[in-house]
């Protein structure tokens, strides 16, 4: 076999392919597919309606990708599958769908196809809030000591409150499923025919660590019928990130295009993977995951328990390394929202007169804007908040409109608001004693946007610097299937060769900091007042139109 390796990222709306020249990291060619589906937030497939909050995948969606875009990817970079040396997989995560003893997705079968519940539950999936609240308040109330490595809240994007919703809600779909697995750890089952998982994903959305193993008395104090769902319902061999899952077999290289026998390594968490991409990763280096939503990864050399983070998993990250992670649930998502659904006619037929899209005309005409311009402040909560409060049921806010409020100042104010947020997590890593040291920036958005970089610079007070690679989640999977593979004795080896930051760095301005300072402090007391218990205005609205979605006339 040659020395090349494939990383294919499985990300909220598509999947991509890259072949990468093991030796360099040169990147051969890339292949990209969206999923046919999308992601289903109104009705099934076949009409069957969702309620609110619900957002689901298909996971025919998924196969039908990684049959697509590895061949292709092969076949642009010139590289025959025999000299693959190694595949690498990511995907989003907590994306996790019930399967037969067979691997195969319950939704796929007739009898469960118009039960929600047995589709793949997306990670922006946050109907299973209320069933996170609930195991939140009962962590506390026991004293459980594992509910702090996760900022001391449960999430509803973890794997736990998901199965719980779907105990009570579908029992018959929870009977059912042999087991329930991630979306990353199911495609390389498909592969290789093994069992094993990733320890990373364990770690971060399943309550699981090394030492202990998973919270089984917590488990079954939440319901008794939950306690052997470790044992049950999340067996296989959990093997660390960096480590050889298994190899391709027959089924894997109808599904894949590769030779049966290539290594495969274990699966990995979309954003956390993109770590390696950077090149040598040191204690204190923050990456920033810019897309539909926000991903901030930190690695370190000693755990601490955060309040408000997603976790800390000792080797989750980069083997040998403590790895912390926090995000925001809405960022690309958000802009994309106002695109399309708060942007008046006018903005996108004069993108469409200048041979544009509406994000860049109205990025173009943002940046004209002074900071504090427009006097709009905005909270980014459209899908939640992540980091710090870990609360889905929050919600978006937009202050200080007028009757001259123009669309580029409300763009603008969406995207102050993001770096707003992510300041609040780098604030609550340092005082907490996590130090951030170097901040790093990838994804679509912070490659596509420079005003984006410049205002979090500004915002954050630091210099951001841009990964080279415009696929750091295909890349960072390329680079852990070449450790895995044994073409590098270790990921850090392989990350020093085949990564590395790129020359472009966003350097805040003295006077734009001073007024986002003062900009920040009004963002903290909206922040404080609406997410801490100032105001539940937010929930009761909510509830409201929960109330108003179920009732049929």
């Amino acid at each position: 076999m040659g020395r090349y390796t494939v990383g294919v990222d499985f990300g909220t709306l598509s999947a991509r392919a890259l072949v990468v020249d093991a030796d360099t990291g040169r990147e051969l060619a890339d292949a990209a597919m969206d999923y046919p589906h999308g992601v289903m937030t109104q009705a099934l497939p076949d009409g069957t309606p969702l309620g609110p909050d619900w957002a689901l995948a298909h996971p025919g969606d998924y196969l039908a990708c990684l049959g697509t875009v590895i061949p292709e990817a092969l076949k642009r970079a010139g590289v025959r599958a025999g000299d693959v040396a190694g595949l690498g997989i990511d995907a989003t995560s907590s994306t996790a769908l019930p399967v037969d003893g067979n691997n195969a997705p319950l939704c796929l079968k007739p009898e469960f196809a118009r039960k929600p519940h047995a589709w793949m539950m997306l990670w922006k999936h946050h109907a299973a809030q209320d069933h996170a609240d609930r195991m939140t308040d009962l962590a506390h109330r026991r004293g459980d000591a594992f509910l702090e490595r996760y900022g001391g809240r449960v999430f509803s994007e973890w794997l736990f409150p998901r199965l719980w919703q779907i105990l009570e809600e579908a029992p018959e779909v929870y009977a059912a499923a042999d087991r329930f697995i991630d979306v990353g750890d199911w495609l390389v089952q498909r592969i290789t025919g093994t069992d094993t998982r990733a320890g990373g994903i364990a770690g971060y959305k399943c309550f699981w660590n090394r030492a202990e193993g998973f919270p089984e008395a917590f488990l079954a104090a939440v319901d008794p019928r939950l306690a052997a769902a470790p044992r049950d319902k999340l067996r296989g061999t959990i093997k660390p990130i960096g480590s050889l899952a298994g190899r391709v077999t027959g089924a894997g290289s109808a599904l894949t295009g590769l030779v049966p026998g290539t290594p495969v390594a274990a699966a990995n968490i979309d954003a956390h993977v993109s770590m390696p991409a950077l090149g040598r990763a040191e204690p204190g280096d923050l990456m920033m995951i810019l897309g539909t939503s926000g991903c901030h990864i930190l690695v370190g050399d000693a755990l601490r328990c955060v309040p408000g983070i997603c976790g800390v998993v000792d080797g989750g990250i980069l083997p040998g390394m403590i790895g912390y992670e926090a995000g925001q649930s809405c960022v690309g998502d958000m802009f994309a929202w106002y695109v399309d659904h708060g942007c008046p006619a006018y903005v996108h037929e004069a993108a469409r007169a200048g041979g544009m899209d509406a994000h860049r005309w109205l990025t173009d005409r943002a940046t004209r804007l002074r900071p504090g311009e427009s006097g709009l402040m905005a909270l980014d909560w459209w899908n939640g908040n992540r980091s710090v409060l870990a609360d889905a049921g929050l919600t978006g806010l937009m202050l200080g409109m007028t009757l001259s409020t123009r669309p580029e100042e409300i763009y603008r104010a969406l995207i102050e608001a993001t770096a707003y947020g992510t300041r609040v997590i780098l604030d609550n890593f340092e005082r907490n004693g996590v130090p951030v040291k170097r901040v790093f920036a990838c994804g679509g958005i912070a490659r596509k946007n420079p005003l984006l970089l410049r205002i979090y610079a500004d915002v954050l007070d630091r210099e951001i610097s841009v990964v080279r690679t415009s696929q750091a989640g295909a890349l960072g999977s390329a680079i852990f299937a070449a450790a895995a593979a044994g073409l590098y004795p270790s990921v850090a080896e392989a990350a020093g060769r085949m990564g590395g930051a790129g020359d472009e760095v966003s350097a805040p301005e003295t006077d734009n900091v001073r007024i986002y300072d003062a900009l920040y402090r009004e963002y903290l007391a909206l922040h404080d007042h609406f997410g801490r218990g100032g105001s539940d205005a937010m929930k009761r609205l909510r509830r409201i139109r929960e109330a108003a979605c179920r009732f049929t006339p």
